[in-house]
């Protein structure tokens, strides 16, 4: 007979399911709640791993010896399912003859009889099913942990829709809920307005021309928290080679990558002070042979020598000279005090307050030149510094605007500050004589070099203010023309 023919089947077909249930790792049960018989049907023995008679078939050994004991109250509530609905289903683990405990799926059916209220039951072994959950389950968990611990999100965008899908790692970064949902556009304002045109073009880029790509950007959270990280995109092509799909991951790595920028600061720096330390060792070895040099054949002439008026002649020489090495090694000095005062702790300076005592000092030279001094410390009015940096470049760079006036103008001499997102220049500017930067530009900042027939120049005070500058991280900038004035604009921090 056809199966389609009715919905009763022959004590035939009965028999061959039966057999068929037998084979398939599964069983079936039988329990009256009156008499509290229990018939077990030869696939479940099998299932379990026994031939039947082996084992005791009551219900007490089933719950006591069989069942795990952590899944007996799932097993009661399906057996004690109420009268009317449909077959509960639970999950439990049966103590097998050969392979422990393993997993089975036990479906019920309640039905009255003659004899009472029968429970019927079929146990399928669920064990290679159930592993496979637990093995994705620890996978998927495994997955989240990492991403979580490398605070590394994933993304998918649907070419056909433009629909964008985050991961919760992704959202975590984003510092948004997982029910938020974000388009392209949306995702896209949250990066820094310097990155939004990059990342439009790169993703443009990848869906037309199949180009993955990998950036490190900066990027806002919406908790206004600015950080670095890492967007990297792969197209997923059709058999046409068409972009259908972009998945990428969204990666925070702002740790990682201030960590590099303070490396890198720090490689500079210590670059920085190779230079100057080379610098500072070619100083010393070029004047001090110089002057011994000198000094030694001023000794030799001296002892050669037997008239009283050369001899005392050539000791002046030699005065001169012990005087000059004496200076020297004095501003050798100051260049050491810079490097040893790198580690000072710096403290609030206010550029009026600091200039302002400078210029007391000065006074003297102000009024004798006439200088028309102007100050706008009003963009930037203070800066964590080291107090006497900041004295020794007022006093170096309005001591040789005051120095190197114009002769046939009054000096004109102005001083603000300025300060560009975290950077704070200080401007200087005067309307000297000037300096012929094609010719001298190179050695402005060389120690001892003068481009001008002043007595007083010495080519020791901008040697000392470069060093000061660059000790802490900034630079000097120079724009001057002969017969115009000097402008110097100096980066602090």
């Amino acid at each position: 007979m056809s199966f389609s023919e009715s919905n009763t089947f022959s004590a035939e077909s009965m028999a061959h399911i039966a057999r068929i249930i037998n084979d398939i790792n599964a069983g079936v049960w039988e329990y009256n709640t009156d008499t509290k018989q229990v018939k077990w049907s030869v696939g479940l023995y099998a299932a379990l791993g026994y031939a039947p008679g082996e084992i005791e078939c009551s219900y007490n050994y089933f719950f006591d010896h069989l069942l795990y004991y952590h899944d007996k109250p799932a097993f009661l509530k399906t057996t004690y399912h109420p009268r009317h609905g449909g077959s509960p289903v639970a999950h439990i683990r049966l103590l097998t003859k050969q392979n422990g405990y393993q997993w089975f799926e036990n479906t019920t059916k309640r039905h009255e009889t003659s004899d009472g209220p029968i429970i019927h039951g079929v146990l399928t072994n669920i064990n290679a099913l159930k592993m496979l959950e637990v093995e994705l389950a620890e996978s998927n968990f495994n997955l989240a942990e990492t991403g979580r611990i490398a605070k590394l999100g994933s993304w998918e965008i649907d070419i056909a829709t433009m629909g964008l899908k985050c991961s919760k790692e992704m959202m975590e970064i984003f510092e948004l809920t997982e029910d938020v949902k974000m388009t392209m556009e949306d995702s896209i304002s949250y990066f820094e307005p310097q990155y939004r045109l990059l990342l439009t073009n790169i993703v443009n880029d990848a869906i037309r021309y199949c180009k993955p790509y990998d950036v490190e950007v900066q990027f806002k959270t919406a908790k206004n928290n600015v950080i670095w990280v890492r967007c990297k995109g792969m197209p997923v092509l059709n058999d046409y080679g068409k972009c259908v799909k972009l998945r990428g991951i969204f990666q925070d790595i702002d740790s990682i990558k201030k960590k590099g920028i303070n490396m890198q600061s720090s490689i500079n720096l210590l670059d920085d002070q190779n230079k100057r330390l080379q610098n500072f060792a070619y100083i010393v070895s070029h004047n001090l042979r110089s002057h011994s040099g000198n000094l030694k054949f001023m000794v030799n002439l001296f002892e050669e020598s037997r008239q009283e008026e050369d001899r005392a002649e050539i000791f002046s020489h030699i005065k001169t000279i012990s005087e000059s090495l004496s200076a020297t090694m004095g501003h050798l000095d100051e260049i050491v005090k810079i490097q040893s005062e790198i580690t000072r702790e710096r403290k609030a300076v206010d550029f009026e307050t600091m200039f302002n005592n400078v210029a007391s000092a000065l006074q003297t030279n102000i009024t004798a030149t006439n200088a028309h001094i102007s100050t706008n410390f009003t963009d930037c009015r203070q800066i964590d510094y080291i107090p006497a940096y900041m004295e020794s470049i007022f006093q170096n760079l309005l001591t040789n605007a005051l120095k190197y006036k114009h002769p046939d103008r009054e000096p004109v001499i102005n001083i603000t500050t300025q300060k560009t997102g975290t950077d704070v220049y200080l401007l200087f500017e005067d309307n000297g004589v000037g300096i012929d930067m094609a010719r001298y530009g190179d050695q402005l900042f060389g120690m001892y070099k003068t481009f001008h027939r002043n007595s007083d120049s010495k080519g020791i005070g901008l040697f000392i203010t470069r060093n000061q500058v660059e000790a802490l991280g900034g630079n000097i900038q120079v724009e001057s023309a002969v017969n115009v004035g000097t402008k110097f604009t100096i980066k602090l921090v």
